[in-house]
């Protein structure tokens, strides 16, 4: 049964670079589309309150995204699915698995700091993906730099072309609105109580703009004149193809220009089409029902202590209830606690169409990359795992807790929070952890000890470099000086080195072993 609701879909990620304002557009994005009445967040980062989207404990403390979070809301006759990224390097694993499941990205680079290495890094994650990206010039509110350096930097680091769609009213620090350079007027913004509410805006013909404004206005016009000599007028193929890039001026603190992204979302951004399998077949967007999960997640509901796998649903139509096969397994299960989430809030959803998030709720066998579907079979790509370069040994304190240690372990395992390792000679009781960045231990410490009662010791490991090894030449691996050989919990055989000029030395003197590269955090 192909999809029948009515209301066309839009499947975005926010990403950024840490502190650029990601949850707070996120949030800000939330409230104009009326599905919160006030923005939650004080922006101090020390005290603020928790964003809809940050809802973790460490989140709030340090007023970082270190979960992704899914949105879906409805906006101008469209269902849009926001799904939220992690705001530190650290988690980039975790942006991966969500650009995964969108199918547009919104770049949000601060004013005053332009493009800085996280964004980098998430851009190139979003070109191979051959995902189009809409970029957020934010904070304008606040001093920055000069609006062409800006687009120069876009276009010299990431290979876009901009195409600004509006322009500032006003330099960094001074903001009054923007020229909307497809309508020709200027849109004035006016400041609500610490941007807690949506901001009203105005919209001024040109030929008054003059008088509202003064001088701004006439240097937007000119900028605005440049940039149409320069030929940087939207193209909506160009953008598609990955070859431009549309931007807007905005404070997502204020409540300034989020209307217009919203806008824009709905306009530009590409509706679900059909998704490649990993035999290279395409499921149509109206063939059975089928979705594939990008991440899991337990300890949302402390008091139900239940586990949510979020699932991009890819094509068919979705109905609680209804029995979907394991595409790992086989096997077929129930989907009767299926829900849509709205950051912590949930509720039971009837049906999903493609583009949707949905959450399976305590569905143990799905892990990141599993595919689910009705109808022919279908196994779509699986997402990989990043080259971890942090490992520690993880064992719990209270002896008395090994149950809750062993499960919690296993659990943030399945979840990707780290991957976990394991060996004949370290045993059960001593795993040891691998990450891409620290932060993950301090994560999985955290939560180990709330949510599981078992808290652990962790000791750092003196490795950076794992390489993958074939199974038959684990043991030979294993046998060599200064290399410790442990297996993930896919079964794949990783090789430990101190640094990678350890590893290329036994690249040398043992060329016949296979030790390959695994996939690099940058994409």
């Amino acid at each position: 049964m192909g999809p029948t609701d009515p209301r066309p879909r839009r499947t975005i990620a926010v990403i950024s670079h840490p502190d650029a304002g990601k949850s707070t557009l996120t949030e800000a994005l939330a409230l104009h589309a009326q599905v919160i009445t006030e923005a939650g967040a004080v922006h101090s980062k020390g005290n603020r309150k928790a964003t809809v989207s940050d809802w973790m404990e460490m989140e709030k403390a340090r007023g970082i995204s270190i979960t992704s979070a899914a949105l879906q809301f409805e906006y101008a006759g469209h269902v849009v699915n926001l799904v939220d990224t992690p705001g530190h390097a650290d988690f980039s694993e975790d942006t991966y698995r969500v650009l995964a499941a969108v199918d547009a990205a919104v770049m949000l680079v601060d004013a005053a700091k332009g493009l800085e290495p996280q964004t980098l890094k998430l851009f190139q994650v979003c070109a191979h993906r051959g995902i189009p990206v809409l970029t957020v010039i934010n904070k304008w509110d606040r001093p920055g730099r000069d609006p062409f350096e800006l687009l120069d930097d876009i276009e010299r680091e990431i290979k876009l072309r901009p195409t600004p769609l509006t322009w500032p009213v006003g330099i960094a620090g001074d903001f009054h609105g923007v020229l909307d350079r497809r309508a020709g007027e200027f849109v004035r913004y006016t400041r609500t109580a610490g941007g807690a509410t949506r901001a009203p805006e105005e919209h001024i013909p040109a030929d008054r703009a003059g008088e509202a404004v003064g001088a701004p206005w006439d240097e937007a016009l000119e900028g605005h004149e440049l940039l149409t000599a320069d030929g940087a007028d939207h193209d909506q193929d160009g953008f598609l193809a990955g070859r431009t890039t549309p931007v807007i001026f905005a404070s997502a603190l204020l409540n300034f220009g989020v209307g217009q992204l919203l806008d824009l979302v709905v306009e530009l951004a590409p509706a679900p089409g059909a998704t490649r399998a990993a035999d290279g077949s395409l499921r149509a967007i109206d063939d059975e029902f089928s979705a594939f999960v990008f991440k899991v997640q337990s300890g949302m509901d402390t008091a139900h202590r239940d586990r949510l796998a979020y699932a991009r649903i890819c094509s068919g139509v979705f109905h609680r209830g209804m029995s979907v096969t394991h595409a790992a397994t086989g096997r077929a299960f129930s989907t009767k606690y299926a829900q849509v989430v709205f950051g912590r809030e949930r509720t039971s959803v009837e049906e999903g169409y493609p583009g949707d998030i949905i959450g399976l709720v305590n569905a143990g066998a799905l892990r990141v990359g599993d595919t689910i579907y009705a109808g022919p079979p279908v196994a779509f790509p699986a997402i990989p795992s990043f080259a971890p370069e942090h490992f520690a040994t993880a064992t719990v304190t209270d002896a008395g807790r090994w149950k809750q240690f062993r499960k919690g372990i296993e659990q943030l395992d399945e979840e990707g929070v780290v991957q976990v390792l394991r060996s004949e000679l370290r045993g059960e009781h001593a795993p040891v952890l691998a990450a891409v960045g620290p932060m993950q231990f301090e994560v999985l410490a955290a939560r180990m000890d709330a949510e599981y009662r078992a808290p652990v010791r962790l000791e750092t490991l003196g490795y950076s470099v794992a390489r993958q090894v074939r199974p038959d030449q684990a043991a030979r691996v294993a046998a060599l000086r200064d290399v410790e050989v442990l297996t993930r919990s896919d079964g794949t055989p990783l090789a430990l080195f101190s640094d990678r000029w350890k590893a290329e030395a036994v690249e040398r003197m043992h060329p016949d072993l296979v030790l390959e590269r695994l996939p690099a955090s940058g994409g």
